[in-house]
């Protein structure tokens, strides 16, 4: 072959990739190392359900599977946004938090450029979902959600809370909160919920809103107090923790739940093996123990189901945002 023929040749390559039907592309996937986009530092709910799903993926594909935290942009919206622009070949996935739909509508807001597009992903399945928790210092003057509330009323602006980034699941559920109790706090931003939490056991803020397993260790330990359930009904991991719903804040319903996505033009055939992957992961009791052990039960869907809970919740946030409004 000359140095025509053999140029001729390479050039074709595209064209011939764009030409094998996606099943022969699939085959032999995965054929390298899976890198799995946290969004957010380590020690927070993302996080959290990122290790022990990556550890069984890499058993179950036969490949590692490496955990990038990769955070910034204020409620992950840097690594959302770098999962988005990877190449859809199946070997840059992404963990992510119910926050993924609301930071686009918040950039539009602040007249931002958009990061990112929900639309640019695909759901691959739903790990975990849990209802955020109010939680203060066992040393804080606050035995419950009331005293909280009252003391916030008689000091507007004063008690401050952590938050893993503006518009992040943390800060738009704490601003819920505080909307319907009629109070007014001061929002800390961080990079992620572990430098929130960090912050809030060291004295920094006074608050924080996080879910159960990021705020279980410390409960155990002694070091933090639970004073009120976001979500619709009290959780097995903090039984005597009631809801505000039942507190009579009716507008308080919030979750923090994380999932797995792909590039919403992934081949059907890898989609369909990471799904099936998926389906073993989550049910491998090393996974279930890992989860229990943290206080955040496995809440398993599948990609269809999990789709249509993303755009029902995320519509539910977004109305929630546009209530928030600018908030720096």
């Amino acid at each position: 072959m000359d140095r025509r023929d053999l140029l001729r040749a390479v050039a074709a390559l595209p064209l011939l990739r764009a030409a094998l039907p996606d099943q022969a592309l699939a085959q032999g996937y995965p054929a390298r190392n899976i890198t799995m986009i946290v969004p957010f530092p380590a020690g927070g709910q993302a996080d959290l359900a990122a290790r022990p799903v990556a550890m069984a993926l890499e058993r179950i594909l036969g490949k590692p599977v490496i955990v990038d935290n990769r955070a910034g942009g204020g409620g992950g919206s840097v690594g959302n946004a770098a999962a988005a622009r990877a190449e859809p070949d199946g070997y840059t996935l992404l963990m992510t938090l119910s926050s993924l739909a609301v930071l686009p509508e918040a950039d539009r807001l602040f007249d931002r450029p958009v990061a990112y597009e929900v639309s640019q992903f695909m759901p691959i399945a739903r790990v975990l979902a849990d209802p955020t928790l109010l939680a203060v210092p066992v040393s804080a003057p606050w035995k419950t959600a009331q005293d909280f509330i009252e003391d916030a009323k008689k000091r507007p602006g004063q008690i401050t809370y952590g938050s893993s980034g503006p518009y992040g699941t943390l800060h738009v559920a704490m601003e819920m909160f505080a909307n319907s109790a009629g109070i007014k706090l001061l929002h800390v931003p961080f990079r992620g919920a572990g430098p929130a939490l960090t912050a809030l056991l060291s004295g920094t803020v006074q608050a924080i809103a996080a879910a159960p397993g990021t705020l279980k260790p410390q409960v155990d330990d002694g070091k933090l107090r639970v004073l009120g359930n976001c979500g619709a009904r009290r959780i097995a991991s903090f039984p005597d923790v009631p809801t505000f719903q039942e507190l009579g804040y009716k507008d308080v319903e919030m979750y923090i739940w994380a999932g797995l996505f792909a590039q919403s033009s992934l081949p059907a055939p890898i989609a369909t093996r990471l799904r099936e992957a998926m389906a073993q992961v989550m049910a491998s009791p090393e996974v279930l123990k890992s989860f229990e052990a943290s206080g955040s039960l496995v809440a398993y869907r599948d990609a269809p189901e999990f789709s249509r809970f993303v755009a029902d919740d995320s519509a539910r946030l977004i109305t929630a945002v546009k209530k928030i409004g600018r908030v720096e």
